[in-house]
């Protein structure tokens, strides 16, 4: 066998049956979740619940434990075999630029559909709930500047802290490119150890229809354990459907805004970028899915990175502005920063100004770089900025953790499309689009 760089073979691709695809598996997952929760609510069926979680934890767990490694290698090896150190600064001021900029857009989104359908005008809100949200306040400016520095890695990476290791990695490599010669053991070390990571990855990868099962039928089944309705308790099926229609406005507005999103921003920047909307929605259907069913935007990455530069987003770039992307272009999560709170003060009967209203996206704007990372980090958020702005925050909460996770799977799904985007448009930008030479193997044989 010839001696072919990076151990990449000659490889042939062959089409797989519909009926074997993952994608088609993913769905099967996702019908037989809900069915299944449906079925088997939590209050008498426990044991069910318990499997149900099981499955989805691990599968999750499992996720996680390949993020760290896989970014620090192929950010390491994409920077040092680069070797252009200006480009690598040069690609990082533009990423940060565009992220700014979309989800400036989307925060006015968010804001433009509130204010339009008013989705919190009729909803109940009890004034003496108190939410069980993490107790972790926003950071500061100078808070946020700090955390980007690795103290250290070990610790971040056990956090799951993925921009301290973003930098860390940056910067390992930009030493590597200044080490020579004495530096190849190293880089050939770490271009093993992302091949292999990819190697894994795919391994993780075709359990997600079980992690994607597992999902949707532990949370339909919480949700089919019963909720009190003026002062009557409803289960089973009852239950779920009465949890949708009280909150369908809700769920239905910010379903709307994502969508303009999509239509209002992120397919005017694939167009002028030169970009095939319509493969590059092909091509990230599957990390888009695993983000809807697993409402984890953690779960989608790795595939997500192979899935790009299959498109055609070289390497170093994916693997560069994809992670940085998950603390500074949550599009999704921002533009539910502002829906959510302008809901609570409208259940809550409180009018803002237009001025109030763009302070709050003017704080949003910060404060939603402050806590990447942190579970259900969109809630956190908004709990700490309410106060600012005269609103019961907890009280409010309370009120949206009834179908947050519903709203949680779909502003996930728009983090993912929003950040391969990214990683597509700095290509392109770059002008580097479709020109890496040596892209991922085809993983399906």
């Amino acid at each position: 066998m010839p001696n072919l760089p990076h151990s990449y073979e000659v490889s042939v691709t062959v089409k797989r049956p519909w009926y074997r695809s993952s994608t088609f598996w993913i769905f099967v997952g996702l019908l037989m979740g809900v069915v299944l929760g449906g079925f088997l609510p939590q209050d008498q069926y426990p044991w069910a619940y318990d499997a149900f979680r099981f499955l989805s934890k691990a599968f999750i767990s499992l996720i996680k434990g390949l993020i760290v490694p896989l970014l620090l290698s192929t950010i390491i090896v994409g920077i040092a075999q680069t070797g252009d150190i200006r480009a690598v600064g040069r690609m990082g001021a533009k990423a940060l630029i565009y992220f700014e900029v979309v989800t400036t857009l989307a925060l006015f989104i968010g804001l433009g559909v509130a204010n339009w359908l008013k989705p919190g005008a009729h909803l109940p809100m009890d004034m003496g709930a108190h939410a069980a949200v993490a107790a972790v306040k926003a950071k500061t400016g100078w808070e946020i500047a700090l955390h980007m520095f690795p103290s250290n890695l070990i610790q971040h990476a056990a956090e799951g802290d993925i921009l301290p290791v973003v930098i860390f990695a940056t910067i390992f490599g930009i030493a590597l490119t200044k080490v020579g010669e004495r530096g190849k053991p190293v880089l050939a070390f770490f271009d093993g150890v992302a091949q292999t990571m990819f190697k894994y990855t795919d391994f993780v990868m075709k359990l997600t229809p079980l992690g994607v099962f597992g999902a949707m039928a532990y949370n339909v089944s919480h949700m089919a354990a019963g909720h009190t309705v003026n002062g009557a308790v409803i289960k089973g099926w009852p239950a779920v459907f009465h949890l949708l229609k009280q909150y369908s406005l809700l769920v239905g507005s910010l379903y709307l805004a994502l969508t303009l999103l999509f239509v209002l921003v992120f397919v005017p920047v694939a167009w002028l970028a030169g970009i095939r909307v319509l493969g590059f929605v092909k091509a990230i259907k599957d990390p888009a899915l695993t983000a809807f069913s697993t409402a984890s935007s953690e779960a989608a990455l790795p595939k997500l990175l192979e899935e790009v530069v299959r498109f055609g987003v070289p390497r170093q770039v994916a693997s560069f502005v994809i992670p940085t992307g998950y603390s500074f272009n949550l599009d999704g999560s921002t533009l539910y920063l502002v829906l959510a709170s302008l809901t609570i003060a409208q259940a809550a009967g409180i009018h803002m100004s237009l001025g109030q209203q763009l302070l709050m996206v003017f704080t949003f704007m910060l404060t939603s770089k402050g806590v990447a990372g942190v579970p259900r980090a969109t809630l956190v958020i908004i709990a700490a900025t309410c106060g600012s702005f005269g609103l019961p925050g907890e009280a409010g909460i309370a009120m949206l953790l009834a179908v947050d996770e519903i709203m949680d799977m779909a502003r996930t799904t728009v983090n993912v499309i929003g950040n391969g985007l990214a990683s597509v448009v700095v290509a392109r930008w770059e002008g580097v689009f479709g020109t890496d030479p040596e892209p991922l193997p085809d993983q399906e044989l």
